[in-house]
């Protein structure tokens, strides 16, 4: 039986567990509170995670073409972990 290869991005996607919830609830309270604030977060959620998306598919296509899916997984997984990392600073700030 062929050896599995481990998942390569462990502490990306522990990171990424601990972040997502709050910067959901950071979001959402944002969102929340209405006003052209409000509705600009709604537009940057929607064009970040439509970008993020892309740039994840870009990834995994490279990886595939490789041959080296689990390498691709893991680089997603810490580009999405850079990039929840980067929306909890900004919306921590206020």
């Amino acid at each position: 039986m062929a050896r599995r290869k481990s998942f390569g991005g462990g502490f990306a996607g522990m990171s990424l567990a601990w972040n997502v919830p709050q910067v959901m609830a950071l979001r959402l309270a944002k969102i929340g509170r209405g006003g052209k604030r409000g509705q600009a977060e709604s537009s940057l959620m929607v064009t970040e995670k439509l970008a993020a998306a892309a740039k994840a598919q870009g990834i995994m296509a490279r990886a595939l073409m490789s041959g080296s899916p689990e390498k691709g997984a893991a680089a997603v997984t810490r580009m999405y972990s850079r990039k929840v990392a980067a929306n909890k600073r900004r919306l921590g700030k206020g």
